[in-house]
């Protein structure tokens, strides 16, 4: 893995999550680009991408971007089919602000 793109949140140096969810999704991503599942530029590329398309005036949520591009990545792998992708992140979102 390379290094965390700039925009990371954080606080005083360290990584800032406002719900677990979030933890659990920075985590699953670092772990699979760890693993040689993703490919972090690929990744990295999907979330820059995923955060200019977003809609100006809706709320910055950088996480919610950072699982669009996992999604992304992933799909574009072939590691996860759209479908199972698809019902897995509505279960994290579901499960978000617990």
């Amino acid at each position: 893995m390379t290094e965390l793109p700039a925009d990371v949140p954080r606080s005083n140096g360290e990584l800032l999550f406002e719900f677990p969810w979030e933890s659990r999704a920075f985590g699953l991503a670092v772990a699979l680009a760890e693993s040689g599942t993703l490919v972090w530029d690929d990744f990295r590329a999907e979330l820059v991408k995923a955060i200019g398309e977003r809609d100006p005036q809706a709320p910055y949520r950088y996480y919610e971007y950072w699982l669009v591009a996992l999604e992304r990545a992933l799909v574009s792998t072939g590691v996860f089919d759209t479908s199972a992708l698809s019902a897995s992140v509505r279960s994290v979102m579901d499960q978000r602000e617990h």
